[in-house]
């Protein structure tokens, strides 16, 4: 199946998917098919090659720009946000598994602007999102250092525009570190790695192939192996899941007689990442995605607070517009308020560096959900 989310920019025939017609110098019409593993993936396809399609000229507006394919991606990833006038033609179950839905859409062009413009700017205040990827795979029990699936999933996330850190990148006592924490499922040691390297999101998971027998695939002696992964993705302030994607079952082979093939182990893990890349790939898009546009939960830390100063912040936080929840916990001097709020942290923290609040905290680091402070001193 052919990538849901890095189409390219390609001259699309107006046959293609469907007629194409102006309605008006921002609106444009389309019909478009999209596809996906399940209903839900199929619409989002749609909106997708909708947005894609209707909007090809203001896109390739910015094909030369600085990070175009990261923010080419994130724009696609928030089709269904910024497609909000279309109607499902037609959907149900097509050829091999796969859903398909057809949808007659209107894309508004400024609106894709103006999401170009927001995501340009996000990227241009905190840099491009970083990712750890850590992936332990055994092929027969024993480790294979290879590290086929981890390789594929870093290529995917580099090929649009993510800073992507590895075991192989690290140094040896760190990458074993990570290594360990990856089979143990130790989270809070890679997320401790993770930190190091300031990345917004860490990837951790396993992956195992065994030997499944020697067959004759069309005439020729063939060691089968099957598999299965688990590859799970987490914030890396907060080590909150953002989700868990798995593959229970896969085969892979390499001709020989013998049934203990790492070769054939090996091409067993290169068809997981083959078939897993693209729904981690998807699912890191629409968190990074959705991080950067409504901002979901944001941290704040502030050290050196008295009870009473952090009552008061508290008090000032759901005052705030746009805020709309505010948890908070106090333990030993560090002041922690866990905050729902319909904007981004970067927005967020120009509400705490100005007015009341300069005599309360001073802002001392900031990254993509989490803000940290200190109590403001005294003049």
């Amino acid at each position: 199946m052919k990538s849901l989310l890095n189409r390219g920019l390609v001259i699309l025939l107006v046959g293609c998917f469907g007629a194409t017609a102006p309605a008006g110098e921002d609106i444009v019409v389309v019909e478009v098919k999209g596809e996906g593993i399940s209903p839900d993936g199929a619409k989002n396809d749609a909106l997708r090659k909708a947005l894609e399609q209707g909007g090809k000229a203001e896109i390739f507006s910015h094909s030369q720009a600085e990070n175009f394919e990261l923010v080419r991606d994130t724009i696609y990833s928030r089709a269904e946000g910024i497609i909000t006038d279309y109607k499902i033609l037609q959907q149900g179950a097509g050829v091999g598994g796969v859903y398909f839905c057809k949808i007659k859409a209107k894309v508004s062009k400024s609106a894709i602007a103006t999401n170009w413009g927001a995501v340009q700017n996000v990227l241009d205040q905190i840099g491009r999102p970083g990712v750890m990827v850590c992936i332990t795979e055994w092929i027969d029990g024993v480790t294979d250092t290879s590290s086929i699936l981890e390789s594929k999933i870093e290529e995917r996330l580099l090929k649009s525009g993510f800073d992507v850190y590895s075991k192989r990148g690290l140094g040896s006592l760190q990458a074993k570190e990570a290594a360990d924490a990856a089979a143990e499922d130790n989270i809070a040691k890679l997320q401790a790695l993770a930190k190091d390297h300031s990345t917004q999101i860490f990837i951790m998971g396993h992956a195992n192939a065994n030997a499944a027998g020697v067959e004759n695939l069309y005439g020729t002696p063939t060691a089968m192996y099957n598999g299965d992964c688990v590859v799970k993705m987490y914030y890396t302030d907060t080590a909150r899941l953002l989700a868990s994607e798995s593959l229970p079952n896969w085969r892979g082979g390499a001709r020989g007689h013998h049934a203990i093939s790492p070769q054939a182990g090996k091409m067993a893990l290169s068809n997981a990442g083959a078939a897993i890349i693209e729904k981690v790939y998807a699912t890191v898009m629409k968190q990074w995605a959705t991080a950067i546009s409504a901002g979901g939960e944001i941290q704040l830390e502030v050290e050196g607070l008295k009870i009473k100063d952090a009552i008061k912040v508290k008090k000032m936080l759901k005052k705030i517009k746009g805020v709309e929840k505010v948890h908070y916990q106090m333990t030993k001097g560090l002041a922690k308020y866990r905050i729902v709020a319909k904007m981004t942290a970067e927005t967020f923290v120009e509400h705490l560096v100005e007015g009341e609040w300069e005599s309360l905290i001073e802002v001392v680091d900031l990254k993509m959900n989490r803000i940290q402070a200190k109590a403001a001193t005294s003049p």
